[in-house]
Formats: structure tokens, sequence, C-alpha cells
């Protein structure tokens, strides 16, 4: 699924509330993502509204550039965040007829490593900063 000559512009659908990065959700109150149909780019104008309350990662789904040995996720090839999800979610199902809409599939590391599976687990991801 993955095209090697594409690897340095994948993109990490469960990135930190950084100035330009793209907003991808917002987290509903059942705990599941609402994508947004439009890619939106995060500016600081949002980033210090967002930090007022609650962590902007437990309301919003953000992306940014894939970091890849950068990040503590990253197992030398992979990132283990979308396969664990899988594992504990999906693991025995096929890959979905349908999938939410996406504003960065085209670029999305978890997609780029699982396909559909990813994005059929996708919505049920919340960032977590404390493993991140």
């Amino acid at each position: 699924m993955s095209d090697n000559g594409n690897e340095d512009h994948l993109m990490c659908p469960s990135a930190k509330c950084d100035d330009g990065a793209i907003l991808l959700g917002v987290v509903q109150k059942n705990g599941h993502i609402a994508f947004l149909s439009e890619k939106l780019t995060v500016n600081n104008e949002f980033i210090q509204i967002a930090h007022k309350g609650r962590m902007p990662e437990k309301r919003f789904r953000f992306a940014n550039t894939c970091v890849m040995s950068g990040c503590k996720q990253w197992t030398g090839k992979r990132c283990s965040v979308i396969d664990e999800v899988i594992k504990v979610i999906l693991d025995t199902v096929e890959e979905p007829n349908e999938i939410p809409d996406c504003s960065i599939r085209s670029q999305c590391r978890w997609y780029s490593q699982c396909g559909a599976k990813a994005c059929a687990v996708c919505p049920e991801v919340v960032t977590d900063l404390n493993v991140a």
C-alpha cells in the first residue's frame, strides 16, 4: 500500500495541536471523532483559544507531518499506534465497505500502512499526549 517514494510526505493523523497542523475533526460526547470535510490549517490564534480549557488533543484531532523515528510510536518501519488499535478493535474484521470522509487520506500514514481498516478504526482514536 505504501509508496516508498512518498514516505517523507505522509502525515500522522494523531498529532499535537501545533501551528501548521491540520484540524481533522472534533471529539464527540461518545468519544468518536466527527471528521471535517475540509482541510483546515491550525494557526496560533486557534491554538491560544483551544488551550483555554481541557487539552486541545482531548477535544480535537490533528494531523501533521509523520516524523517517523522522531516519534516514540515508530517501530523502525511502521507506526505502532494504528497496528495496536486495529489489533484491539478490528483484528478479525475484513476491510469495511464504507469509510469516513477524510481530508488527508491520500497522505495518511495509517492509511498507507493498513488501508481501509485504518479508516474504520480512526474515529475511535483520541490522542493521548502522555504516551506520545
